[in-house]
């Protein structure tokens, strides 16, 4: 904040004159940073709302995850299961259908 010279070795009228052109100076310098501040608020409070967001996926993410796993564990079990019994048969038709599907895939990949 400036601050105007109000000594007494002026002429009063300059010295007015010259404290109202000060005053003009700081109120548009705090309408400057009233509209900063402003703009800074805000700009905190959409980033809040986008942290929010973001926590609530990240959430959604890890218990998606959480079950898939345990499908996934559940699956590999039965495989296990499979493969420990006489159903070698069985275990030999579901590997070549997974090769069978893998060797698709490339082929969809390699034409593009």
């Amino acid at each position: 904040m400036r601050r105007a010279n109000l000594g007494d070795s002026g002429s009063g009228h300059y010295v007015a004159s010259g404290y109202s052109v000060y005053e003009e100076e700081n109120e548009q310098l705090q309408e400057g940073l009233r509209a900063k501040v402003s703009a800074l608020k805000s700009l905190t409070i959409d980033i809040g709302t986008e942290v929010k967001y973001q926590n609530k996926m990240l959430e959604d993410m890890d218990s998606d995850f959480d079950s898939t796993g345990g499908l996934l564990g559940s699956t590999i079990g039965r495989v296990k299961q499979l493969s420990r019994g006489s159903q070698s048969k069985l275990l030999c038709y579901m590997l070549l259908f997974c090769l069978f599907v893998f060797f698709v895939l490339y082929w969809f990949i390699r034409l593009r």
